[in-house]
């Protein structure tokens, strides 16, 4: 079976119940990370293809998390 683009892989971000826990919105992050709303929500949706360190070290830093908190890959 050929993956579709959205189950080319199996990473799942946890960013909508890190920003949750931490009383946090979208709008909020962006304004402390420098990230565009566009992108954090491409992260917050499973839908990025890639990320760069400095944009997860900024999102980290801002939520007060690891990026194992972060992230979680599905078994299969």
């Amino acid at each position: 079976m050929t993956p579709t683009p959205e189950s080319s892989h199996r990473i799942r971000c946890h960013l909508g119940q890190l920003l949750e826990a931490n009383g946090m919105t979208m709008t909020e992050l962006s304004q402390r990370t420098g990230i565009t709303m566009a992108n954090l929500s491409i992260l917050k949706n499973n839908k990025a293809k890639a990320a760069r360190f400095s944009s997860l070290t900024a999102i980290c830093d801002a939520l007060g998390c690891t990026p194992g908190e972060l992230f979680t890959i599905d078994r299969r």
